[in-house]
Protein backbone atom coordinates (compact mmCIF):
# COMPACT_ATOMS: atom_id res chain seq x y z
CA UNK A 1 0.00 0.00 0.00
CA UNK A 2 1.50 3.22 -0.82
CA UNK A 3 1.76 5.94 2.17
CA UNK A 4 0.56 9.60 2.20
CA UNK A 5 3.63 12.00 1.50
CA UNK A 6 4.88 13.11 4.77
CA UNK A 7 4.55 16.51 6.33
CA UNK A 8 8.32 18.12 4.76
CA UNK A 9 7.64 16.84 1.72
CA UNK A 10 4.35 18.74 1.40
CA UNK A 11 6.15 21.70 3.07
CA UNK A 12 8.81 21.93 0.75
CA UNK A 13 5.80 21.67 -2.19
CA UNK A 14 4.23 24.24 -0.60
CA UNK A 15 6.93 26.51 -0.59
CA UNK A 16 7.81 25.65 -4.22
CA UNK A 17 4.12 27.24 -5.15
CA UNK A 18 4.12 29.84 -3.40
CA UNK A 19 7.85 30.88 -4.97
CA UNK A 20 7.12 34.03 -7.01
CA UNK A 21 3.59 34.93 -5.67
CA UNK A 22 3.57 37.67 -3.51
CA UNK A 23 0.57 37.72 -0.62
CA UNK A 24 -0.65 34.75 -1.96
CA UNK A 25 0.25 32.09 0.58
CA UNK A 26 -3.28 31.63 1.97
CA UNK A 27 -4.44 31.20 -1.41
CA UNK A 28 -2.02 28.84 -3.08
CA UNK A 29 -2.14 26.62 0.96
CA UNK A 30 -5.47 26.28 1.08
CA UNK A 31 -6.22 25.34 -2.63
CA UNK A 32 -3.88 22.80 -2.46
CA UNK A 33 -5.74 21.55 0.59
CA UNK A 34 -8.87 21.71 -0.70
CA UNK A 35 -7.80 19.95 -3.89
CA UNK A 36 -6.31 17.51 -1.86
CA UNK A 37 -10.15 16.86 -0.15
CA UNK A 38 -11.08 16.85 -3.74
CA UNK A 39 -12.98 19.73 -3.53
CA UNK A 40 -13.11 23.00 -5.81
CA UNK A 41 -12.25 26.57 -4.99
CA UNK A 42 -13.29 30.16 -6.07
CA UNK A 43 -11.32 32.77 -6.09
CA UNK A 44 -13.33 36.36 -5.58
CA UNK A 45 -11.65 39.44 -6.64
CA UNK A 46 -10.04 41.91 -9.01
CA UNK A 47 -8.39 40.99 -12.81
CA UNK A 48 -4.88 41.14 -12.80
CA UNK A 49 -4.21 39.35 -8.78
CA UNK A 50 -2.85 35.96 -10.20
CA UNK A 51 -6.12 33.95 -9.88
CA UNK A 52 -4.98 32.20 -13.19
CA UNK A 53 -1.47 32.11 -11.93
CA UNK A 54 -2.22 29.95 -8.64
CA UNK A 55 -4.79 27.72 -10.67
CA UNK A 56 -1.71 26.72 -13.36
CA UNK A 57 0.61 26.39 -10.53
CA UNK A 58 -1.81 24.07 -8.64
CA UNK A 59 -1.59 21.70 -11.69
CA UNK A 60 2.26 20.83 -11.21
CA UNK A 61 1.36 19.97 -7.56
CA UNK A 62 -0.24 16.80 -9.39
CA UNK A 63 1.77 14.02 -11.45
CA UNK A 64 0.90 13.64 -14.68
CA UNK A 65 -2.15 15.59 -14.52
CA UNK A 66 -3.64 17.71 -16.97
CA UNK A 67 -4.86 21.24 -17.42
CA UNK A 68 -7.38 23.26 -18.51
CA UNK A 69 -8.15 26.54 -18.58
CA UNK A 70 -11.41 28.82 -19.72
CA UNK A 71 -12.48 32.26 -19.93
CA UNK A 72 -16.31 32.23 -20.08
CA UNK A 73 -18.80 35.06 -21.13
CA UNK A 74 -22.07 35.50 -21.82
CA UNK A 75 -21.65 34.28 -25.01
CA UNK A 76 -19.90 31.40 -24.33
CA UNK A 77 -21.30 27.30 -26.03
CA UNK A 78 -20.66 24.26 -24.48
CA UNK A 79 -18.29 23.40 -26.90
CA UNK A 80 -15.82 25.59 -25.23
CA UNK A 81 -15.79 23.82 -22.27
CA UNK A 82 -16.83 20.16 -23.35
CA UNK A 83 -15.64 19.84 -26.49
CA UNK A 84 -16.91 20.34 -30.04
CA UNK A 85 -19.67 17.60 -31.32
CA UNK A 86 -18.34 14.50 -33.19
CA UNK A 87 -19.02 14.03 -36.64
CA UNK A 88 -18.76 10.46 -36.76
CA UNK A 89 -20.96 10.01 -34.09
CA UNK A 90 -23.85 11.95 -35.67
CA UNK A 91 -23.54 9.54 -38.72
CA UNK A 92 -24.68 7.08 -36.65
CA UNK A 93 -27.31 9.07 -35.19
CA UNK A 94 -25.58 9.13 -31.56
CA UNK A 95 -25.43 13.10 -30.27
CA UNK A 96 -21.73 13.09 -28.58
CA UNK A 97 -18.93 14.94 -27.82
CA UNK A 98 -14.96 14.84 -28.75
CA UNK A 99 -13.58 15.45 -25.06
CA UNK A 100 -9.93 14.81 -25.05
CA UNK A 101 -8.14 18.37 -24.51
CA UNK A 102 -11.27 19.31 -22.91
CA UNK A 103 -12.88 19.74 -19.41
CA UNK A 104 -14.36 16.19 -19.35
CA UNK A 105 -10.69 15.04 -19.34
CA UNK A 106 -9.21 17.50 -17.25
CA UNK A 107 -7.72 16.90 -13.68
CA UNK A 108 -7.10 20.41 -12.67
CA UNK A 109 -9.52 23.28 -14.40
CA UNK A 110 -9.45 26.91 -14.16
CA UNK A 111 -12.34 28.84 -15.16
CA UNK A 112 -12.54 32.78 -14.87
CA UNK A 113 -15.64 34.29 -14.90
CA UNK A 114 -17.16 31.15 -14.35
CA UNK A 115 -20.90 32.61 -13.22
CA UNK A 116 -20.91 34.49 -16.48
CA UNK A 117 -21.99 31.55 -18.36
CA UNK A 118 -25.52 30.88 -19.04
CA UNK A 119 -27.22 28.24 -16.85
CA UNK A 120 -27.11 25.53 -20.03
CA UNK A 121 -23.23 25.48 -19.22
CA UNK A 122 -23.56 25.62 -15.43
CA UNK A 123 -26.26 23.00 -14.92
CA UNK A 124 -24.18 20.82 -17.15
CA UNK A 125 -20.73 21.67 -14.81
CA UNK A 126 -23.18 20.81 -11.68
CA UNK A 127 -22.84 17.31 -12.20
CA UNK A 128 -19.27 17.51 -13.69
CA UNK A 129 -18.38 18.80 -10.30
CA UNK A 130 -19.86 17.51 -7.59
CA UNK A 131 -19.91 13.44 -9.44
CA UNK A 132 -17.42 13.94 -11.70
CA UNK A 133 -19.93 12.60 -14.87
CA UNK A 134 -19.61 14.33 -17.47
CA UNK A 135 -23.06 13.56 -19.70
CA UNK A 136 -21.56 12.38 -23.20
CA UNK A 137 -25.01 11.36 -25.53
CA UNK A 138 -26.60 8.86 -24.59
CA UNK A 139 -24.23 7.48 -21.64
CA UNK A 140 -21.92 9.24 -18.59
CA UNK A 141 -18.58 9.52 -18.78
CA UNK A 142 -16.39 9.31 -15.85
CA UNK A 143 -13.85 12.29 -15.44
CA UNK A 144 -10.50 12.57 -13.33
CA UNK A 145 -11.48 16.12 -12.31
CA UNK A 146 -9.39 16.42 -9.13
CA UNK A 147 -10.39 20.26 -8.70
CA UNK A 148 -11.70 23.19 -10.51
CA UNK A 149 -10.28 26.89 -9.26
CA UNK A 150 -13.50 29.16 -10.56
CA UNK A 151 -13.02 33.12 -10.48
CA UNK A 152 -15.00 35.96 -10.50
CA UNK A 153 -15.75 39.60 -9.74
CA UNK A 154 -18.36 39.21 -7.78
CA UNK A 155 -21.26 36.50 -5.83
CA UNK A 156 -23.97 36.34 -8.26
CA UNK A 157 -27.89 36.08 -6.86
CA UNK A 158 -29.51 34.37 -9.19
CA UNK A 159 -31.01 30.50 -8.28
CA UNK A 160 -29.18 28.37 -10.68
CA UNK A 161 -25.79 30.61 -9.66
CA UNK A 162 -26.49 30.13 -6.16
CA UNK A 163 -26.69 26.46 -6.66
CA UNK A 164 -23.18 26.08 -8.88
CA UNK A 165 -22.15 28.69 -5.74
CA UNK A 166 -22.31 26.10 -3.51
CA UNK A 167 -20.23 23.51 -5.07
CA UNK A 168 -17.30 25.37 -4.19
CA UNK A 169 -15.89 24.15 -1.04
CA UNK A 170 -13.73 27.07 -0.27
CA UNK A 171 -14.22 31.09 -0.82
CA UNK A 172 -11.10 33.26 -1.12
CA UNK A 173 -10.97 36.96 -1.36
CA UNK A 174 -8.05 38.24 -3.66
CA UNK A 175 -7.06 41.56 -3.62
CA UNK A 176 -4.27 43.73 -4.98
CA UNK A 177 -1.17 43.05 -3.05
CA UNK A 178 -0.51 45.96 0.12
CA UNK A 179 1.63 48.98 -0.18
CA UNK A 180 4.32 46.79 1.84
CA UNK A 181 4.09 44.00 -0.74
CA UNK A 182 4.29 46.52 -3.53
CA UNK A 183 8.06 46.95 -3.53
CA UNK A 184 8.55 42.86 -3.74
CA UNK A 185 6.24 42.61 -6.70
CA UNK A 186 7.66 45.36 -8.65
CA UNK A 187 11.53 43.30 -7.95
CA UNK A 188 9.74 40.06 -9.06
CA UNK A 189 11.84 39.29 -12.38
CA UNK A 190 9.29 38.98 -15.62
CA UNK A 191 8.81 35.14 -15.78
CA UNK A 192 8.87 33.58 -12.42
CA UNK A 193 8.53 29.64 -13.35
CA UNK A 194 8.54 27.68 -9.87
CA UNK A 195 10.69 24.45 -10.23
CA UNK A 196 8.19 22.01 -8.73
CA UNK A 197 9.34 18.93 -7.60
CA UNK A 198 7.82 15.76 -5.64
CA UNK A 199 4.24 16.44 -7.65
CA UNK A 200 1.89 13.65 -5.82
CA UNK A 201 0.80 11.02 -7.27
CA UNK A 202 -2.75 9.26 -7.66
CA UNK A 203 -1.84 6.62 -5.35
CA UNK A 204 -0.51 9.33 -2.34
CA UNK A 205 -3.57 11.12 -2.65
CA UNK A 206 -5.77 8.21 -2.56
CA UNK A 207 -3.34 6.92 0.67
CA UNK A 208 -4.16 10.96 2.16
CA UNK A 209 -8.31 10.52 1.85
CA UNK A 210 -7.85 6.64 3.54
CA UNK A 211 -6.29 8.16 6.69
CA UNK A 212 -8.52 10.98 6.72
CA UNK A 213 -11.47 8.72 6.63
CA UNK A 214 -10.00 7.25 10.19
CA UNK A 215 -9.47 10.51 11.75
CA UNK A 216 -12.10 11.20 14.66
CA UNK A 217 -13.87 14.14 14.99
CA UNK A 218 -13.96 15.13 19.03
CA UNK A 219 -16.99 16.26 21.04
CA UNK A 220 -15.12 19.66 21.45
CA UNK A 221 -15.35 20.13 18.01
CA UNK A 222 -18.85 19.02 17.31
CA UNK A 223 -20.01 21.12 19.89
CA UNK A 224 -18.49 24.03 18.11
CA UNK A 225 -19.91 23.22 14.86
CA UNK A 226 -23.16 23.00 15.99
CA UNK A 227 -23.05 26.16 18.10
CA UNK A 228 -22.03 28.03 14.55
CA UNK A 229 -24.18 26.32 12.75
CA UNK A 230 -27.16 27.85 15.03
CA UNK A 231 -25.56 31.34 15.05
CA UNK A 232 -25.42 31.48 11.40
CA UNK A 233 -29.02 30.31 11.14
CA UNK A 234 -29.83 33.02 13.50
CA UNK A 235 -28.05 35.53 11.18
CA UNK A 236 -30.28 33.62 8.21
CA UNK A 237 -27.22 32.74 6.56
CA UNK A 238 -27.97 28.77 5.04
CA UNK A 239 -25.06 26.52 4.92
CA UNK A 240 -26.33 22.79 3.57
CA UNK A 241 -26.39 19.96 5.05
CA UNK A 242 -24.19 18.52 2.16
CA UNK A 243 -21.85 21.57 2.82
CA UNK A 244 -20.92 21.03 6.63
CA UNK A 245 -20.56 17.05 5.89
CA UNK A 246 -17.86 18.71 3.26
CA UNK A 247 -16.00 20.85 5.61
CA UNK A 248 -15.64 17.97 8.15
CA UNK A 249 -14.06 15.99 5.55
CA UNK A 250 -11.89 18.81 4.52
CA UNK A 251 -10.94 19.37 8.27
CA UNK A 252 -10.15 15.23 8.15
CA UNK A 253 -7.81 16.22 5.18
CA UNK A 254 -6.13 18.27 7.00
CA UNK A 255 -5.54 16.58 10.38
CA UNK A 256 -4.41 13.78 8.29
CA UNK A 257 -1.86 15.46 6.17
CA UNK A 258 -0.37 16.74 9.52
CA UNK A 259 -0.01 12.97 10.72
CA UNK A 260 -2.84 13.87 13.27
CA UNK A 261 -5.56 11.20 14.28
CA UNK A 262 -8.19 13.54 15.97
CA UNK A 263 -9.67 16.66 14.64
CA UNK A 264 -8.52 20.13 16.89
CA UNK A 265 -10.67 22.77 17.52
CA UNK A 266 -7.65 25.13 16.25
CA UNK A 267 -8.69 23.29 12.58
CA UNK A 268 -11.72 25.25 12.63
CA UNK A 269 -10.02 28.40 11.55
CA UNK A 270 -10.99 27.42 8.42
CA UNK A 271 -14.69 27.73 8.66
CA UNK A 272 -14.96 31.14 7.63
CA UNK A 273 -14.13 30.41 4.12
CA UNK A 274 -16.28 27.40 4.02
CA UNK A 275 -19.41 28.80 5.50
CA UNK A 276 -19.83 32.19 4.66
CA UNK A 277 -20.23 34.02 1.03
CA UNK A 278 -18.29 37.12 0.62
CA UNK A 279 -15.26 39.00 2.70
CA UNK A 280 -17.75 40.91 5.42
CA UNK A 281 -19.45 37.16 6.37
CA UNK A 282 -16.00 35.65 6.63
CA UNK A 283 -14.45 38.49 9.02
CA UNK A 284 -17.57 37.76 10.86
CA UNK A 285 -17.27 34.31 11.09
CA UNK A 286 -13.87 34.38 11.95
CA UNK A 287 -14.88 37.46 14.64
CA UNK A 288 -17.21 34.95 16.06
CA UNK A 289 -14.31 31.96 16.16
CA UNK A 290 -11.56 34.48 18.17
CA UNK A 291 -14.64 35.04 20.76
CA UNK A 292 -14.42 30.98 21.23
CA UNK A 293 -11.37 29.06 20.25
CA UNK A 294 -9.72 27.99 23.62
CA UNK A 295 -12.13 30.17 25.69
CA UNK A 296 -14.90 28.53 27.75
CA UNK A 297 -17.87 31.31 27.20
CA UNK A 298 -19.60 30.28 31.14
CA UNK A 299 -16.01 31.58 32.49
CA UNK A 300 -15.14 34.24 30.44
CA UNK A 301 -13.88 37.27 32.06
CA UNK A 302 -17.46 39.21 31.74
CA UNK A 303 -19.34 36.74 33.75
CA UNK A 304 -16.47 36.31 36.32
CA UNK A 305 -16.16 39.93 36.64
CA UNK A 306 -20.26 40.02 37.47
CA UNK A 307 -19.45 37.29 39.79
CA UNK A 308 -16.30 39.50 41.27
CA UNK A 309 -18.47 42.40 41.75
CA UNK A 310 -21.07 40.35 43.62
CA UNK A 311 -18.71 39.43 46.34
CA UNK A 312 -16.91 42.84 46.11
CA UNK A 313 -20.65 44.69 46.82
CA UNK A 314 -21.44 41.81 49.38
CA UNK A 315 -18.41 43.13 51.24
CA UNK A 316 -18.73 46.75 51.08
CA UNK A 317 -22.21 45.89 52.53
CA UNK A 318 -21.23 44.14 55.15
CA UNK A 319 -18.12 46.25 56.13
CA UNK A 320 -21.04 49.43 56.50
CA UNK A 321 -23.42 47.50 58.57
CA UNK A 322 -24.43 48.91 61.20
CA UNK A 323 -26.35 47.32 64.67
CA UNK A 324 -29.02 49.78 64.50
CA UNK A 325 -32.62 48.20 65.15
CA UNK A 326 -35.68 49.95 63.66
CA UNK A 327 -39.71 49.67 65.26
CA UNK A 328 -41.98 49.23 62.38
CA UNK A 329 -42.47 53.40 62.47
CA UNK A 330 -38.80 53.40 61.60
CA UNK A 331 -37.71 54.47 64.85
CA UNK A 332 -34.61 53.85 66.67
CA UNK A 333 -35.78 50.66 69.37
CA UNK A 334 -33.55 50.86 72.86
CA UNK A 335 -32.91 47.96 74.63
CA UNK A 336 -34.39 48.49 78.41
CA UNK A 337 -30.66 48.53 79.69
CA UNK A 338 -29.80 51.76 77.42
CA UNK A 339 -33.66 53.02 78.50
CA UNK A 340 -32.78 52.76 82.33
CA UNK A 341 -29.07 54.49 81.73
CA UNK A 342 -30.68 57.20 79.36
CA UNK A 343 -31.73 59.54 82.39
CA UNK A 344 -32.89 62.87 80.46
CA UNK A 345 -33.38 63.60 76.94
CA UNK A 346 -29.66 64.88 76.28
CA UNK A 347 -28.36 61.47 77.49
CA UNK A 348 -30.88 59.28 75.41
CA UNK A 349 -29.37 61.60 72.07
CA UNK A 350 -25.77 60.58 73.30
CA UNK A 351 -27.16 56.87 73.62
CA UNK A 352 -28.38 56.75 69.85
CA UNK A 353 -25.40 58.96 68.87
CA UNK A 354 -23.85 55.73 69.99
CA UNK A 355 -25.15 53.28 68.86
CA UNK A 356 -25.23 55.43 65.57
CA UNK A 357 -21.84 54.79 65.09
CA UNK A 358 -21.54 51.55 65.45
CA UNK A 359 -20.53 48.89 63.17
CA UNK A 360 -22.06 45.15 63.12
CA UNK A 361 -19.64 43.01 64.26
CA UNK A 362 -19.99 38.98 62.94
CA UNK A 363 -19.09 35.41 64.25
CA UNK A 364 -16.77 33.60 63.35
CA UNK A 365 -19.21 30.89 61.44
CA UNK A 366 -20.62 33.89 59.12
CA UNK A 367 -16.94 34.79 58.21
CA UNK A 368 -15.78 31.51 57.60
CA UNK A 369 -18.44 30.75 55.31
CA UNK A 370 -17.86 34.20 53.32
CA UNK A 371 -13.86 33.08 52.82
CA UNK A 372 -14.82 29.57 51.57
CA UNK A 373 -17.28 31.27 48.97
CA UNK A 374 -14.77 33.33 47.94
CA UNK A 375 -11.76 30.80 48.31
CA UNK A 376 -13.67 29.07 45.59
CA UNK A 377 -14.19 31.48 43.25
CA UNK A 378 -10.56 32.13 43.48
CA UNK A 379 -9.72 28.62 42.71
CA UNK A 380 -12.35 28.27 39.93
CA UNK A 381 -10.43 31.68 38.12
CA UNK A 382 -6.88 30.42 39.15
CA UNK A 383 -8.21 26.80 37.71
CA UNK A 384 -9.46 29.21 34.30
CA UNK A 385 -6.08 30.60 34.09
CA UNK A 386 -3.93 27.58 33.73
CA UNK A 387 -6.47 26.14 31.78
CA UNK A 388 -6.07 29.25 29.18
CA UNK A 389 -2.19 28.98 29.72
CA UNK A 390 -2.71 25.29 28.80
CA UNK A 391 -4.31 26.28 25.67
CA UNK A 392 -2.03 28.76 24.29
CA UNK A 393 0.58 26.28 24.27
CA UNK A 394 -1.44 23.78 22.93
CA UNK A 395 -2.23 26.68 19.50
CA UNK A 396 1.95 27.42 19.60
CA UNK A 397 2.27 24.06 19.79
CA UNK A 398 -0.19 23.18 17.02
CA UNK A 399 1.01 26.56 14.58
CA UNK A 400 5.11 24.82 14.63
CA UNK A 401 3.56 22.25 12.87
CA UNK A 402 0.76 23.00 10.58
CA UNK A 403 1.14 23.24 6.90
CA UNK A 404 -1.90 25.04 6.55
CA UNK A 405 -2.83 27.57 9.47
CA UNK A 406 -3.17 31.26 8.22
CA UNK A 407 -0.89 33.05 10.90
CA UNK A 408 -2.17 36.21 11.05
CA UNK A 409 -4.85 34.07 12.59
CA UNK A 410 -3.39 32.32 14.91
CA UNK A 411 -1.60 35.53 16.31
CA UNK A 412 -5.24 37.00 16.78
CA UNK A 413 -6.08 34.22 18.80
CA UNK A 414 -3.14 34.18 20.90
CA UNK A 415 -3.68 37.96 21.29
CA UNK A 416 -7.50 36.96 22.53
CA UNK A 417 -5.94 34.33 24.95
CA UNK A 418 -3.56 36.65 26.43
CA UNK A 419 -6.39 39.49 26.93
CA UNK A 420 -8.38 36.75 28.52
CA UNK A 421 -5.54 35.62 30.90
CA UNK A 422 -4.76 39.45 31.70
CA UNK A 423 -8.35 40.19 32.78
CA UNK A 424 -8.31 37.01 34.70
CA UNK A 425 -5.12 37.88 36.90
CA UNK A 426 -6.78 41.23 37.15
CA UNK A 427 -10.21 39.56 38.30
CA UNK A 428 -7.87 37.61 41.19
CA UNK A 429 -6.03 40.38 42.74
CA UNK A 430 -9.83 41.82 43.08
CA UNK A 431 -11.01 38.94 44.55
CA UNK A 432 -7.94 39.05 46.78
CA UNK A 433 -9.13 42.19 48.19
CA UNK A 434 -12.53 41.11 48.50
CA UNK A 435 -11.09 38.02 51.02
CA UNK A 436 -9.25 40.65 52.98
CA UNK A 437 -12.08 42.85 53.56
CA UNK A 438 -14.05 39.68 54.81
CA UNK A 439 -11.12 38.82 57.10
CA UNK A 440 -11.00 42.20 58.29
CA UNK A 441 -14.94 42.14 59.45
CA UNK A 442 -15.14 42.84 63.26
CA UNK A 443 -16.13 40.29 65.09
CA UNK A 444 -18.67 39.32 67.84
CA UNK A 445 -16.58 38.05 71.49
CA UNK A 446 -19.38 34.92 71.31
CA UNK A 447 -19.75 33.12 67.62
CA UNK A 448 -23.56 32.44 67.64
CA UNK A 449 -22.92 30.10 64.98
CA UNK A 450 -25.30 32.02 62.01
CA UNK A 451 -24.50 30.78 58.70
CA UNK A 452 -25.06 33.51 55.77
CA UNK A 453 -26.99 32.93 53.16
CA UNK A 454 -24.20 32.67 49.86
CA UNK A 455 -23.84 35.38 48.05
CA UNK A 456 -25.84 35.78 44.96
CA UNK A 457 -24.52 35.35 41.94
CA UNK A 458 -24.57 34.05 38.12
CA UNK A 459 -23.75 30.41 38.13
CA UNK A 460 -20.24 29.44 36.85
CA UNK A 461 -19.77 26.06 35.84
CA UNK A 462 -17.54 23.86 37.27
Amino acid sequence: MTARPGRKRLAALLIALEQGLVERGRQVRLALLVALAGEHTLLIGPPGTAKSELARRLHLAFEDASYFERLLTRFSVPEELFGPLSISALEQDRYERQTAGYLPQASIAFIDEVFKANSAILNALLTLLNERKFDNGAGRQACPLISVIGATNEVPADEVAEAFFDRFLMRLPVGPVSAEGFGELMALPGQCVPRITGALASPERDAITAAAAAVRVSVDVSRLLAELRAHLAGGEIYVSDRRWVKIVSLLTVAAATEGRGELSLWDLWLLPWCTAHDATGQAAVQDWLLARLGVREALSPPRLTRVVEAFEAQAAVEQEADDLDYDASGRLKFSAELDERASDAKGAAQVARMRYTRRRRYGETHIGARLRQIDELTARIAGYAGELRARRAELAAYAAQSLWLDRDFAARVDANLQASEAALAALSLRTAQARAAFAALPRLPLDPGTVPEPVAHEPIEQ
